[in-house]
């Protein structure tokens, strides 16, 4: 058993390390689009889809003998394209988004590979069924979820850090040789099978017995349609749900560096506890808390004031129940090993709809986050369904349980943040009053219809079973799809605009709504503060946020004298502008065009500016490498770079080569001034090298404001310039800090490596 669990742990574990890995020769090249992700996503989940299928075709139209010749010339064949390390030649000459060349240089650089891998875990735990009927080669599937797990937390934490992305594509390619070893040995094995051999008894090597497991070749009985509907449904909803509280967790409410690891790690755990074996999962626990979770994480998307660890710790564990109720009904429903091709190909097919959903079709549907709600709408209503197939009496108990416990329970979220000198207890009791005060209603007939149920309980503990049991989950799905809509309708009391497009959800939020003068308008974009106006007349012209007047860029703004070029990176709310002069020229370079529109629609002032606004829309350093290569420099007197105040930087803007792009846009002499304010990253070291290997000087400039200028943000500061006697200015001079020790840590960026790892607070 030691050969196939060494090839399948070690085949997950460079398929997941494969997809990162790419992520770092695509972006300095083809930018941060949405036809850049969208084209790799799109890939690796169809040739993954194409690894399956590829393990069922040739399981169920070919002997064994001839399985492992085949799959032997498939290693072979994906020999030939090592070491996965993308030639220049790849590089797009053009400014639009190079589509059919991303798909033929990833083809090119990792199709066969990626393939190849793809189709281990279930050709392999195929191979194993065959060798020995009497082993069960599920628990096997863990195993594989737990090499995903490590490659997907290792490669930033561990390999990412220490390595260029060169080296890190040789690293691959030589782990790739190891697992094509591992892998042709045992297929060799395979192929020393007696000819006509498709139904072997014990083969020495390929599996141990498991006489504890409850399928053999005797149940093998073809599944019915019913149960193909759910091997599908299970894993769309647990991936459906990973992704949207990722995206709730991760953009919306914390913008804190490698948090997605959390729910993807709670994710795998499930899949790796679910087909371990089935004493992790029991019906009526699960069950149970993934109603109390419900209710817990509707608690939290009603109440902003529940404080954010509770808040990420209820989504994360809400995800860990409904991971464990998807998949270990989805185990149950696993088939005899000789179709287990095709249940991993389900299965996957699944995966991939839940995934696509959110990233494809939520930004469509929705012009928030909304993914989470129906996740769990949909786990509760595929809950209830469950338990009217399976005619489940504890899943019916679970639920039941859970329904009763949100009433006592889901008020102690809030306990902690609202007693103040009070004692826990009394908090909880006035919160636990509140509750029922808002809902009661609602409460009051969930009760009933529990009452009415469940009447005659003990019946459900002597085998009994009746219809309306399932009632409870598909009430509780129905009764947690209305108070989601209701929360929605409140929440767009105070918002004046909002959409959701590739780059996240954005919303323009009316505050001040009852005091005239102090009246604003806020653009919000992913949990971070793109810009703000205050929309009394007196006031409308008043620089906000990042860009007061005391700010560093405000300061190298006034540096510059008479008619200036400023080129700015990452538009906003377009706030800057109110620094311009009838003969200066602003010109932005943003990314997402759903801003441009918020920016003219929703705030002033680029309408009221003197100065002449100009909008290149795409990636920037794209954009200026064509600007480059098809009209020459911009000669700008001032570049600001503002892009960098969320957790999710565009690392491939502060790279050497992109600094070095920078400086040909700059006139003899210009100015640099880059944003560094960011509460989990430390970025001045970064640019500290930047300046230094490029030959600029540099000064930093942080920006502490008063408590009642509350339209203002505390803000940080880098200028850079070949020239001495700018940065020496009046303006800036007295502002600048004492320069670094000479001995301050640095930390270099460049295209082949760069780790957010580094430069974390």
């Amino acid at each position: 058993m030691l050969l196939p669990a060494l090839t399948i742990f070690l085949g997950a574990f460079l398929l997941f390390q494969l997809q990162p890995l790419m992520g770092k020769f695509l972006l300095p090249w083809f930018g941060g689009g949405p036809g850049v992700w969208t084209t790799c996503m799109l890939f690796f989940q169809t040739l993954l889809l194409a690894g399956y299928a590829y393990a069922h075709g040739i399981t169920t139209k070919l002997p064994p003998r001839k399985q492992a010749v085949v799959h032997l010339g498939l290693l072979a064949g994906a020999l030939l394209f090592l070491p996965v390390i993308p030639g220049a030649g790849w590089k797009p000459t053009g400014s639009d988004v190079p589509v059919l060349r991303i798909l033929l240089l990833l083809a090119a650089t990792v199709g066969l590979p990626y393939l190849a891998l793809s189709a281990t875990g279930p050709l392999v735990q195929r191979w194993i069924s065959l060798g020995n009927p009497t082993a069960s080669p599920y628990r096997l599937y863990a195993l594989s979820n737990a090499g995903s797990l490590l490659a997907l937390v290792s490669f930033p934490f561990v390999f990412e850090p220490h390595a260029t992305r060169t080296a890190l594509g040789w690293g691959w390619s030589a782990g790739f040789v190891v697992f094509a070893g591992l892998c042709g040995a045992l297929a060799w094995r395979v192929r020393a099978w007696p000819a006509g051999r498709d139904r072997a008894g014990p083969v020495s090597g390929l599996a141990d017995a498991d006489p504890a497991s409850p399928l053999s070749q005797a149940d093998d009985l073809a599944p019915n349609a019913t149960d193909r509907l759910m091997w599908f449904a299970l894993p769309a909803v647990a991936s459906l749900l990973l992704l949207a509280v990722t995206n709730k967790i991760c953009l919306d409410i914390a913008a804190v560096p490698f948090l997605w690891v959390l729910p993807l790690a709670v994710y795998l755990l499930t899949f790796i506890l679910c087909f371990d074996h089935p004493r992790w999962y029991s019906r009526r626990l699960w069950s149970a808390l993934l109603v109390l979770g419900c209710g817990g994480t509707a608690r939290c998307l009603a109440d902003s004031t529940i404080t954010l660890p509770v808040q990420v710790g209820v989504f994360t564990a809400t995800l860990f129940a409904a991971g464990m109720v998807c998949h270990g009904e989805l185990y149950r429903l696993r088939p005899a090993p000789s179709r287990l091709t095709g249940y991993y190909l389900v299965i996957a097919l699944g995966g991939a709809a839940g995934s696509l959903f959110v990233a494809l079709g939520g930004p469509l549907l929705f012009a928030d986050y909304r993914e989470l709600q129906v996740g769990l709408v949909l786990a509760l209503y595929f809950m209830g369904v469950t338990c009217v197939l399976k005619r489940s009496r504890a899943l019916a108990t679970g639920s039941a349980v859970g329904a009763l416990a949100i009433v006592l329970l889901v008020p102690a979220l809030q306990a902690e943040t609202s007693r103040g000198g009070a004692t826990w207890f009394t908090s909880w009791a006035q919160e636990t009053v509140g509750f029922f005060g808002e809902n009661g209603p609602v409460i009051t007939a969930g009760a009933g219809f529990l009452a009415l149920t469940l009447r005659h309980r003990w019946r459900i503990g002597t085998g009994v079973w009746k219809l309306r049991h399932a009632g409870i989950p598909l009430l509780a799905a129905v009764l947690l799809g209305v108070l989601f809509v209701v929360q929605a309708r409140k929440e767009g009391t105070l918002v004046l605009a909002a959409a959701r497009n590739f780059y996240g959800a954005y919303k323009v939020l009316l505050y001040g709504e009852e005091h005239e003068r102090s009246r604003s308008h806020l653009l919000s974009h992913g949990g971070i503060t793109h810009g703000m106006q205050l929309t009394h007349a007196d006031y409308l012209d008043w620089p906000t946020t990042y860009y007061g007047a005391t700010s560093g860029v405000a300061r190298a703004l006034d540096s510059v004298s008479g008619a200036r070029r400023i080129g700015l990176v990452g538009l906003g709310a377009g706030s800057l502008v109110t620094y311009g002069r009838p003969d200066d020229v602003f010109r932005f370079y943003e990314i997402d065009p759903a801003i441009v529109g918020v920016a003219r629609d929703y705030f002033s002032y680029l309408r009221r500016t003197p100065a002449r606004v100009e909008i290149a829309l795409g990636d920037a350093r794209l954009s200026m490498e064509a600007e480059l290569r098809d009209r020459g420099p911009q000669e700008f007197d001032l570049l600001i770079l503002d892009a960098f105040s969320g957790d999710a930087i565009p690392v491939h803007l502060l790279t050497r080569e992109a600094m070095a792009i920078y400086r040909q846009h700059l006139k003899p002499g210009g100015l640099l001034a880059i944003h560094i304010s960011n509460r989990h990253l430390d970025l001045r070291p970064v640019v500290e090298s930047l300046a230094r290997h490029h030959g600029l000087h540099f000064v930093t400039i942080s920006d502490t404001v008063e408590k009642e200028n509350w339209w203002l943000y505390n803000t940080t500061w880098m200028l850079l310039s070949a020239d001495e006697k700018l940065l020496k200015a009046e303006a800036i001079s007295q502002a600048a800090e004492e320069p670094p020790d000479e001995t301050a840590r640095l930390v270099d960026w460049t295209d082949d490596h760069a780790s957010l790892f580094e430069v974390l607070k």
